[in-house]
């Protein structure tokens, strides 16, 4: 009997399920969806209190004022509700199959969340008084060779993207931020990807995941496409790290590198993706970014994009964005609201050709033109 290849056979989403299968799947992923955002909800809740109080002794900051409309609570609850609902969606279309994302042991959980409350107060402590250029005091061994944008303390997190303890708290620091929503943001990226791989052997794809960090999107790649092979390239090692760890496939390799001067051949990738990258970088970086991507895709490959809104994407959210890079330091993030992304893009050869918002970040698919 014939070998089955494995991107053919039928996958579950992909036939009609029993109404009682279905139903049992839905309620799992709702049940798994919901414990996050209730977990996330009251790390936000806790956090807030905790910096209520902490505030009576810390400098007072300038007041923040919105340059634009500002969501309520509930229209943020509806949009996280339409993203679960389009998550599910691609699980029932056989696109990815179930998510697992965030999950942890009680000893994990307990000491992410200690680890994260431990840096509340430091991260209040800089944001009054403005200081997010401590992690070049100590600055030593491989970051002296880094960038100097990529040499701050990032949304005020002790040690910026320079060391584990940072890495070990990001993702859950980012899943505070948004609710637990981030992981289903990333994953509309799999959307166009598993379209790409139904017309192709995913044993011949080369891909990579840019900015990789500690595997947030190339770790459900590898699990959504069982005979994909990626690479993660990220700029800082302690994040590659701890992305080793969590990872564990012998499909996965590691580059470090900077994201504006790729170590990879012209035209020898077929897909790259890039995560909540661009809003970090200052706008001659992208540009570069851009290029290099053009360079090392094949024609006819694609670049798969999610990073946050930009202003106009979806205009009730316009003035949250205005806020956001006084409240976290986003030194580049105001440029990349108006940055006209599908132009910079076009101009480096990359068509594109899908788009949508996700909550509050935009996901869109470019095209190398042949």
């Amino acid at each position: 009997m014939a070998a089955v290849d494995e991107d053919i056979r039928p996958r579950e989403g992909n036939r009609k399920l029993p109404p009682l299968l279905n139903l049992a799947r839905r309620t799992r992923y709702a049940l798994h969806q919901g414990s996050r955002i209730a977990l996330y909800t009251l790390h936000s809740e806790a956090m807030r209190r905790m910096n209520r109080e902490l505030q009576k002794d810390l400098p007072e900051t300038p007041k923040v004022v919105p340059d634009g409309p500002v969501p309520g609570q509930r229209r943020m609850l509806a949009d996280i509700v339409q993203l679960f609902a389009d998550d599910l969606k691609a699980v029932e279309e056989g696109l990815y199959p179930m998510p697992s994302d965030g999950t942890m042991s009680p000893r994990e959980l307990l000491e992410t969340s200690r680890a994260f409350f431990r840096d509340v107060p430091e991260v209040a402590r800089r944001r009054a008084a403005g200081a997010h250029q401590e992690v070049n005091e100590t600055a030593e061994g491989f970051a002296e060779a880094l960038p100097r944008y990529y040499r701050q303390n990032f949304h005020f997190q002790t040690d910026g993207w320079l060391t584990e303890e940072s890495a070990r708290i990001y993702d859950f620091q980012v899943d505070v931020l948004f609710s637990g929503a981030t992981a289903a943001m990333r994953r509309r990226a799999l959307v166009p990807f598993a379209k790409i791989l139904r017309k192709k052997d995913q044993r011949r794809v080369t891909y990579l995941d840019l900015a990789c960090g500690t595997g947030g999107l190339l770790r459900p790649a590898l699990k959504a496409f069982p005979r994909l092979k990626g690479i993660g390239l990220d700029l800082s090692e302690p994040y590659l790290s701890v992305g080793r760890d969590r990872i564990r496939s012998r499909r996965a390799s590691y580059v470090t590198a900077l994201a504006e001067n790729l170590p990879f051949s012209d035209n020898s990738l077929d897909v790259v993706s890039c995560v909540f990258l661009f809003h970090e970088l200052p706008p001659k970086i992208r540009r570069a970014v851009v290029a290099e991507v053009a360079r090392v895709l094949k024609p006819g490959g694609s670049f798969l994009f999610v990073d946050s809104l930009q202003t106009g994407d979806v205009p009730d959210y316009d003035g949250l964005l205005s806020v956001f890079p006084q409240l976290f330091h986003e030194p580049y993030y105001t440029s990349y609201l108006t940055e006209d992304l599908t132009g910079l893009c076009a101009a480096q050869g990359l068509e594109e050709r899908w788009r949508t918002p996700a909550f509050v970040s935009r996901v869109a698919e470019f095209i190398k033109s042949d």
